[in-house]
C-alpha cells in the first residue's frame, strides 16, 4: 500500500528537521510538494467522497474536488511558511549562520555571499566584516592544506592563485598568501 503524502506543514517540518532551510528554498520545495498533493487529491476522488453520504443516497455521485490553481497553492504555502516563522521553526538568520559556519573554513567571503544569495539570503554587515577580517588566515590555511610548499615558478604561482580565487578569496588576499608576504 502506498504511503499517503504528508501535509504541507508536515513536509515543511520534515525538511527543516533534516537541515536549516532558507525561506526561498523552503517555498520552492513546498510549492512542488503542494502540486503533488493537489494531483494526488484530484486522482483519488474516493478519498474525498463522503462514505456516509454515498451509503445513504447512492444516486448522488461524489464529485472530486476542483483542482487548486497555482495562486491558491502559493497562498497555502506562504501561510505555512508564515506559521513556521512565527513558531521560530524557520529563520533566515539561523540558515545564514549555519551556512557560514560550515563554509568559512574552506571558502572566501565572495563565495559565501554568492551561495547565500542563491538561497535568497543576504550577508549581514557584521558577519561580512568578520569574514573580511579573518579572510587572510582562512585563505592561508586552505592554501597550506592544498600546497605544502610555495611554487617555484610563475606557472605554479598562477595555479595556486586560481585555486584560491575559485574558492572566493579576495585578490589582494590571494596575492599575499601565494606571494608569501605578511607571514605571521
Amino acid at each position: 500500500m502506498k504511503r499517503p503524502l504528508p501535509s504541507l506543514k508536515g513536509q515543511a517540518l520534515a525538511l527543516l528537521a533534516r537541515r536549516e532551510q532558507s525561506r526561498a528554498e523552503l517555498r520552492t520545495k513546498l510549492l512542488a510538494h503542494a502540486k503533488k498533493l493537489a494531483l494526488a487529491q484530484a486522482e483519488s476522488p474516493a478519498i474525498q467522497a463522503d462514505p456516509l453520504l454515498a451509503f445513504l443516497s447512492p444516486e448522488v455521485e461524489a464529485r472530486p474536488p476542483e483542482p487548486l490553481d497555482a495562486s491558491e497553492l502559493a497562498r497555502q504555502v506562504d501561510a505555512v511558511i508564515e506559521w513556521l516563522v512565527t513558531q521560530r521553526h524557520q529563520s533566515d538568520e539561523r540558515f545564514a549562520e549555519s551556512r557560514i559556519h560550515a563554509r568559512a573554513g574552506r571558502l572566501g567571503q565572495a563565495r559565501i555571499r554568492q551561495e547565500l544569495s542563491r538561497h535568497g539570503v543576504e550577508l549581514d554587515p557584521d558577519t561580512a566584516r568578520l569574514l573580511r577580517e579573518t579572510e587572510f588566515e582562512r585563505a592561508r590555511e586552505v592554501w597550506r592544506k592544498r600546497f605544502p610548499e610555495p611554487a617555484d615558478d610563475a606557472a605554479g604561482r598562477a595555479r595556486q592563485m586560481r585555486f584560491l580565487a575559485a574558492r572566493g578569496f579576495a585578490a589582494e588576499v590571494v596575492y599575499r598568501v601565494v606571494g608569501g608576504r605578511d607571514e605571521a
